[in-house]
């Protein structure tokens, strides 16, 4: 196949990929931009592997049938609930990606480049190799306090921001080892050792990070995943792989700026900082941690009559409704009150959950109608019109300590402002914490009903009470 046909197809690709980040930018064109992704990959692959530099199809086809067959177990098998976790460790494939890409570079004595090329095409394998070891480490690390497999804890090292700069500082004087040598075929010994000190740099920097922040870090290490394929296109001179990871890294750091400011913390905050405890741990010190009230709690059967005479009603998802499975039920809950004539809609905290967009796709799943998901900006200014707020495994993002308790870890951090409805009711199997690891002064409030249980029992004791 000519190069030229392979370059217009790139090009046929990228355009495709953008059109797939704009649809995925909405809930009702998010299908037709998924096709679009898929489309423009499937496009990519075939003339990658029908292009001019395929020398064998043994070793390719070995790798797309196992790497295909891999992809369509995992997509057949993982749950809703482990997608942050799905896409942590695919981010971590492309690191290592591209630093077998650099190290396999750098072996390759093929190409006899001399002066500036020679030196900008050692500076990109070097910046290839560092930034995939962090996305790499880093993704694998984001995947194990998503799975529960490493504490959600930060890790807080003394001098740890001096530990960081100085393993940036060595992998900078390695990489110029690495370049300044005059020898056609310099030893890769240096670059080795930048990957281990740039692999140690994303254990660190993730392990440092706390839970109530992982929406962020995967959203993070999304960026860095594209700029880690950009590095590698740049090393195999491929301008789709260049195109596609320009894409994804601006998109990532994109999103991870929005997340940023939906909490109210700065980027580097979040990656230099250390916020956040264990899901579920007891609650921090502080006056955030000290109860405001006695815990009244409510019945399914008395939630369902508070329902039926609310004309304005908001449910407010949260990861414990992902895990219980429970928005099947809700939605018929939901069915049922807008047929009596109530005004139900749904509240959406941009992390809500543990990846942008998981709510949406969750209650998209479950035949929700579009029109009723509302973000948090849209929403919040209703709540004291509301008779009934619903609050399904949510706890951080409905804290009013965000707003009026300085001590608390979450000050500052835009919420929904459930409390101002008529009456909220929480379900919670118990009193836990949320991922940041501080007490919740929602549930001591004078119009706050407490529905204890599993989230799916729960609601499908409403829907037959309802019934």
């Amino acid at each position: 196949m000519p190069e030229t046909l392979v370059t217009i197809a790139y090009l046929a690709a990228g355009i495709l990929f953008i059109f797939s980040l704009g649809g995925l930018s909405a809930q009702e064109s998010a299908r037709r931009g998924n096709v679009f992704g898929m489309a423009g990959m499937l496009i990519a692959v075939l003339f990658t592997a029908f292009g001019p530099r395929v020398e064998s199809y043994t070793v390719l086809t070995g790798a797309l049938v196992v790497g295909g067959a891999i992809g369509a177990l995992l997509a057949a098998r993982v749950e809703m609930t482990s997608m942050p976790q799905l896409v942590a460790i695919l981010h971590s494939f492309v690191g290592a990606a591209a630093v077998l890409v650099g190290l396999a570079t750098a072996l390759d004595h093929s190409q006899m480049l001399d002066g500036v090329e020679r030196t900008i095409h050692e500076v990109e394998i070097v910046v290839g190799i560092f930034v995939g070891a962090v996305t790499f480490t880093g993704s694998v690390i984001a995947y194990g306090k998503l799975q529960g497999t490493i504490r959600s804890k930060p890790m807080l090292l003394p001098g740890r921001h001096a530990i960081n700069l100085g393993a940036i500082l060595a992998c900078v004087y390695l990489g110029w080892m690495f370049i300044s040598v005059d020898d056609p075929f310099p030893s890769i010994g240096p670059l080795l050792a930048c990957t281990v000190i740039a692999s140690l740099i994303g254990i660190h920097l993730v392990m440092a990070i706390g839970g109530a922040d992982m929406p962020v870090v995967v959203s993070m290490l999304n960026s860095y995943s594209g700029w880690a394929a950009a590095a590698a296109g740049f090393m195999l001179k491929n301008d789709l792989l260049i195109i596609t990871g320009a894409l994804v890294g601006s998109s990532g750091a994109i999103l991870s700026y929005i997340m940023c400011h939906a909490m109210n913390r700065s980027f580097l905050s979040v990656i230099l900082g250390g916020f956040g405890a264990d899901e579920g741990a007891a609650p921090a010190g502080g006056a955030a941690a000290q109860p405001a009230g006695a815990v009244k709690s409510v019945s399914a059967d008395e939630t369902a009559e508070l329902l039926r005479d609310a004309k304005s009603v908001v449910v407010v998802p949260g990861y414990g409704m992902a895990v219980a499975q429970a928005q099947y039920p809700l939605f018929e809950v939901t069915k049922i009150l807008r047929d009596q004539g109530a005004n139900v809609r749904f509240a959406i905290h941009p992390v809500a959950g543990r990846l942008p967009g998981h709510m949406n796709v969750l209650l998209a799943e479950a035949k929700v109608p579009y029109d009723i998901v509302l973000e948090m900006e849209e929403i919040n200014d209703d709540f004291p019109e509301t008779a009934v707020v619903l609050v399904i495994g949510a706890n951080d993002i409905v804290n009013p300590g965000a707003l009026d308790d300085p001590s608390s870890p979450i000050y500052g951090m835009p919420i929904l402002e459930v409390w101002k409805a008529k009456t909220c009711i929480v379900m919670k199997r118990g009193m836990a914490s949320g991922y940041a690891g501080v007490d919740n002064p929602l549930f001591y409030k004078d119009n706050t009903r407490m529905l204890f249980g599993d989230a799916k029992k729960m609601i499908d004791a409403v829907l037959t009470a309802l019934k």
